[in-house]
């Protein structure tokens, strides 16, 4: 469950840093992709693990699976979202 929560983590603040180079710096860009995903993406692989573990009884991905992972992914982290851009009066895009 840690090394799925890494890989997100890693994958999701690389792809976001690339995609932000285009409009600032590289320190800006990392510094947004951090601030933007951090916990966000926390709250989904943790989520998505549960459900998996909760679901097949072990660490054990099946394709009947991540259809459910995905959705329960997709839908934990949007009331911290909607929590930070009501709070900052942002997007983070």
């Amino acid at each position: 469950m840690g090394l799925a929560i890494l890989n997100g983590l890693i994958t999701s603040i690389v792809l976001e840093t690339i995609i932000l180079l285009k409009q600032m710096s590289f320190y800006s860009s990392l510094k947004t992709a951090l601030g933007m995903s951090f916990i966000s993406m926390v709250a989904m692989e943790i989520s998505m693990n549960i459900t998996d573990l909760f679901l097949t009884g072990g660490a054990i991905l099946t394709w009947w699976v991540i259809p459910i992972m995905l959705v329960v992914g997709f839908y934990t982290p949007l009331p911290y979202n909607y929590w930070r851009l009501k709070k900052y009066n942002v997007s983070c895009h």
